[in-house]
């Protein structure tokens, strides 16, 4: 069953308010990021929202999307959720690869290597 974070808006069919998802991309809802992970059989808890909420952030802040480092943000993960396990927790909350899942469910176009099955994503 799909759990929806204490800070989600109210309808899921409105574009996301600032306060909830304040780096999120353009026309971006918490409804696509739902459609998206039942298709991918998983189920969101308020650690997956955090996972989009910290990619959407680490997006923001790098000009050119086309050019984001794979390495850097896998280590930025990793240090962000460190306290929680770091990728190893990720990849409890994302079987199909930290990166590569959860950028699909942020709306954020996920690094090229990241969907390279040998680099280890299943995604």
């Amino acid at each position: 069953m799909l759990q929806l974070s204490p800070h989600s808006p109210r309808s899921l069919r409105d574009p996301v308010s600032p306060s909830d998802f304040p780096h999120a991309p353009p026309g971006w809802t918490q409804r696509d990021a739902i459609m998206i992970a039942r298709e991918e059989h998983l189920s969101l808890t308020p650690a997956h929202w955090d996972v989009v909420r910290a990619l959407q952030s680490y997006y923001a802040h790098h000009e050119d999307d086309s050019v984001i480092n794979l390495r850097e943000l896998h280590d930025a993960l990793d240090e962000a959720f460190h306290h929680q396990g770091g990728l190893k927790y990720l990849y409890t909350l994302f079987p199909g690869g930290p990166i590569a899942q959860s950028c699909r469910l942020a709306g954020l176009k996920a690094p090229f290597i990241a969907l390279d099955r040998s680099f280890g994503s299943v995604a």
